[in-house]
């Protein structure tokens, strides 16, 4: 007997597909916490939500909030207390940020042996103990001492949580983890000047107000310590360079913007308050007051950082350099020609501010720009320009001050930023990495 035949297929009928069983998925693995993202070395990531962010918070709201500008906010206060001309104030103004530009130097070799946790740590010791003396201080030397120690605290610290947020920060919560610890700058600002507001109208004494900022740093100093005990140094990038290496023509104009930066800003923070106050101060507020609506103002304008990276990108780094030169001129023509109204203060102290922080901001964008494989090398040069025009810019500008009035002087320090973006042309600002081998140095 034949086989049967085997059923045909209808032509018009697809054949039937074999049904495939489906593979086992593989179970999910444990998620590894991300490593060292920049270095590759061994340990954890710390996530944005926890430590690393709140100490930079912390340490910035100190070392450059009442630090930074503490001094500017009780010069009134220091004239009366220890007799102090306006060349006095400008050399002593000048010493706190003589303290940033050495300690700057100590940091990056500290930060490349010992990793941040040092040099942080003796950042947060040193405005303690600065703040400490100030407000102990019974003559002028020691208030110049407790000043130049304050002063350096910030050169310890920026750059140092500059490198570990660069590290340690996965990539995705670099922006907001960046954000957090800068605003602490910003609110650091305000609340020195809502510490002098309430002084002024409870009749506190201002070494009352030093003391509560010494205080206020030693909480940040064990703040730090408990963060920053699990950070390592940086992995050597084997490319063996110094900042002297950083030394390259086209660097220059980042070198020169931060200078003129550092002129104008320090020049502001050392003399505008009180140059309001003394002539009449704002009305409808006790005069006293106004060296500390000045310096509130001022911190809540510096908010306009956090939207640096955006606007920069809408209109460009050469006009956005120009803008930021021609908001601090106007800045200081405002105090100049109009110091004793609630428009020249606002003005003023708003303009400031944003200049204070977005330039800061630009400086790093633009150096991490021009040394991608060193930016912590390559934004401790830019500071360190920058430090240069503030121990240079209130020296200056007191004996000046002394000479031909406060009012000329600030107009005429208002010339430098604004001569400074006559002169910029878009081909001085290179946004392409520099190679260090290659390019001629000066």
């Amino acid at each position: 007997m034949l086989p049967a035949p085997l059923p045909q297929t209808p032509p018009n009928r697809p054949r039937p597909r074999p049904r495939l069983r489906p593979l086992p998925l593989p179970r999910p693995r444990p998620r590894p916490r991300p490593r060292d993202v920049a270095q590759g070395r061994e340990g954890w990531a710390i996530k944005y939500l926890q430590g690393l962010p709140i100490a930079g918070f912390a340490a910035t709201a100190i070392c450059f909030g009442p630090r930074r500008i503490g001094f500017g906010l009780f010069v009134p206060e220091f004239r009366a207390a220890f007799a102090m001309s306006s060349s006095t104030v400008g050399f002593v103004s000048s010493l706190g940020f003589l303290g940033f530009l050495i300690s700057l130097l100590i940091a990056q070799a500290i930060l490349d042996r010992r990793g941040p946790k040092v040099p942080v740590l003796s950042g947060l010791v040193a405005a303690t103990t600065g703040m400490a003396i100030v407000a102990l201080a019974p003559n002028l030397p020691v208030l110049a001492i407790g000043v130049f120690l304050s002063g350096s605290s910030a050169g310890f610290v920026w750059t140092p949580f500059n490198d570990a947020e660069h590290r340690k920060i996965v990539e995705a919560d670099r922006p907001d983890a960046l954000s957090e610890i800068s605003t602490g700058t910003s609110l650091g600002i305000v609340a020195a000047g809502l510490a002098t507001l309430s002084m002024v109208l409870t009749d506190l004494s201002w070494r009352k107000c030093w003391a509560f900022f010494a205080v206020a740093g030693a909480v940040a100093l064990v703040v730090a310590w408990l963060t920053l005990r699990d950070v390592d140094k940086a992995a050597d990038n084997g490319l063996g360079t110094t900042l002297r290496d950083l030394r390259l023509q086209a660097a220059i104009p980042l070198f020169a913007i931060a200078f003129v930066y550092g002129t104008t800003s320090a020049v502001f923070i050392s003399f505008a308050a009180d140059h309001m106050r003394s002539s009449g101060g704002v009305p409808g507020v006790p005069d006293a007051s106004t060296p500390a609506f000045v310096f509130i103002c001022l911190g809540l304008f510096s908010l306009a950082g956090l939207f640096t990276g955006q606007a920069s990108g809408a209109i460009g780094l050469p006009r956005m350099l120009r803008l930021l030169l021609l908001t601090g001129a106007s800045s200081l023509v405002l105090v100049a020609m109009l110091p004793g109204s609630w428009v020249g203060l606002i003005g003023a102290a708003g303009l400031q501010g944003a200049n204070i922080m977005i330039t800061s901001a630009v400086l790093a964008i633009w150096s991490e720009r021009l040394f991608p494989a060193l930016p912590s090398r390559g934004f401790t040069a830019a500071l360190l320009a920058t430090a240069a025009g503030g121990v240079l810019g209130p020296a200056v500008a007191g004996v000046v001050s002394d000479i031909a009035g406060a009012q000329d002087m600030l107009a005429g320090t208002a010339a430098f930023p604004a001569a400074a973006a006559v002169v910029l042309r878009n081909h001085h600002v290179r946004e392409s990495p520099l190679r260090l081998a290659k390019s001629p140095q000066w």
